[in-house]
């Protein structure tokens, strides 16, 4: 049985912290570079949908889907849970992500609120010049929360 090697471990546990650090910090080009060129993305088009439908190919698609995100006034993505197994190939891995996701915005009623995501993703990695990038990322919401929310810093 194969494993992963455990600086690889860090170098995809630090994949995914930057994914949510650079979503959170609307850094689209650190976030885009997270992708392999020929990248999939596959969404979910909430409230609607929870399950990914929509999906979108290479680094200028997703570019563009990522920036859904402006929507809202502030986002914070938590990282609860990780497990990475080696690919099928070499220099190929996997990973499943667990991830509680807060999009602040306002309600229906003009009040702050906390949009809170539970998320799941299931990930391919490719390790290119040997640096780990995400090959696809299929995203699935378990459910969403709506809490109230006082206030938030700009």
């Amino acid at each position: 049985m194969r494993v992963l090697d455990p600086h690889d471990r860090i170098a995809l546990a630090d994949l995914v912290a930057r994914y949510a650090l650079y979503s959170d910090h609307v850094r689209y080009t650190g976030l885009v570079g997270l992708f392999t060129d020929d990248a999939v993305l596959v969404l979910p088009d909430p409230p609607e949908q929870l399950e990914p439908v929509r999906s979108f190919a290479g680094r200028d698609e997703i570019a563009k889907a990522l920036r859904s995100l402006e929507r809202y006034s502030r986002t914070s993505h938590e990282i609860v849970g990780q497990v990475f197994d080696p690919g099928r190939q070499n220099a190929t891995a996997t990973g499943h992500i667990a991830c509680v996701a807060h999009h602040l915005d306002e309600d229906e009623a003009g009040k702050p609120a906390d949009f809170v995501w539970h998320v799941r993703c299931s990930d391919a990695y490719r390790r290119e010049g040997g640096v780990w990038r995400i090959e696809r990322r299929t995203v699935q919401i378990d459910f969403i929360e709506k809490r109230p929310v006082w206030r938030w810093s700009d």
